[in-house]
């Protein structure tokens, strides 16, 4: 059987996607039980994680399968992830031979790797990520890179239809919003992504400098307009940003053009503090009544109010469960019964 991998959302065709989040309604209702019995899932986190590591372990065990965590530099070697690299340093075993091993214990391998190198041009070929899919002969699941997290994306997608029934047409804002530290752009892409596979009309709100990776925003636009969307326009004033949305998705990100170049990147952003969900702005969505989204961990009050955390229109638990009911449909159909 030929593998097939699941490191970006849109390397799925819509029809696929649709069948995963169907699967995930009918795994949400307790329709279906087992499936992955004697199966195992190998995870490799190289950055921390609390909802991925967590929704994993559950979906497997609940499925009837077993999980195993892995560490690298802590409970298992330290990876040498460079090619041709002449490993006489601190690092023990090479990713090349890792993956290859993996995928003779394993039946499938996640892998979570945030962006290591000091070059965008580099950074953004998720080079750990594709060198695991490379090498390792059994499925590799992304949970999250420099580019791409398709696991949230699935989640914030069912999200998005259980919130608001017919998405075709609804407006979705994906606003930045300031942080403390520059953080990856995998998040806000995806979801991006997964919101034009929706058929919505797609707004982008950042400030001048915070630009998604133009193949990234050129991809959304074309994905919206192929599934009856729009990619309306990008806007670089919060308070405009989230007129009329129907869905409001808040997420930092760092500045693409200073990537590599912390000093620049943190003046840039010290002047945008302002950029964060309040009530006031709230108020100016689509009848008041838009939901929020973040993928979470959130900084509360930094980017997102308490009183829209905690209000009624936050959905960010509902979305973080969903993580669970849409790994399961994953699962199922990569290496399960499904499969």
């Amino acid at each position: 059987m030929i593998k097939r991998d699941f490191l970006a959302l849109e390397d799925w065709s819509r029809d696929e996607v649709d069948e995963l989040l169907s699967l995930a309604a009918r795994v949400k209702r307790g329709e279906i039980g087992g499936g992955l019995e004697k199966k195992v899932l190998a995870m490799i986190f190289m950055d921390p994680s609390l909802r991925t590591r967590t929704s994993f372990e559950t979906a497997m065990f609940l499925h009837g399968g077993h999980a195993i965590v892995l560490e690298p530099g802590k409970g298992s070697w330290a990876l040498e992830t460079e090619p041709g690299a002449v490993m006489d340093g601190d690092t023990v075993e090479h990713i090349v031979d890792a993956a290859r091993v993996l995928g003779r214990y394993a039946d499938a391998l996640g892998v979570r790797s945030f962006p290591r190198a000091a070059d965008w041009a580099v950074a953004r070929e998720d080079p750990v990520l594709r060198s695991f899919a490379k090498y390792c002969e059994k499925p590799v699941i992304n949970f999250e890179s420099a580019r791409r997290h398709p696991c949230q994306a699935l989640a914030d997608a069912m999200t998005l239809r259980e919130k608001l029934g017919q998405t075709e047409g609804k407006r979705f804002v994906l606003t930045w919003a300031w942080h403390p530290k520059a953080l990856p752009t995998a998040v806000p892409a995806s979801a991006a992504l997964a919101a034009a596979g929706l058929g919505m009309e797609i707004v982008i709100a950042r400030p001048p400098g915070y630009e998604l990776d133009p193949e990234d925003t050129a991809l959304i636009r074309r994905l919206a307009q192929q599934s009856g969307g729009e990619f309306v326009h990008i806007i670089d004033d919060p308070d405009e940003a989230t007129v009329g949305a129907d869905a409001v998705y808040v997420k930092s990100w760092g500045s693409v053009k200073l990537y590599g170049k912390p000093g620049e990147e943190a003046a840039l952003r010290a002047g945008f503090r302002d950029w964060r969900l309040t009530p006031a702005r709230l108020r100016s969505t689509r009848g008041g009544k838009a939901i929020v989204m973040h993928c979470l961990p959130v900084r509360r009050n930094v980017e997102i109010d308490d009183a829209v955390l905690d209000g009624p229109n936050s959905v960010v638990v509902d979305q973080a469960e969903n993580r669970l009911h849409t790994e399961r449909a994953l699962l199922l159909k990569v290496i399960g019964r499904e499969s």
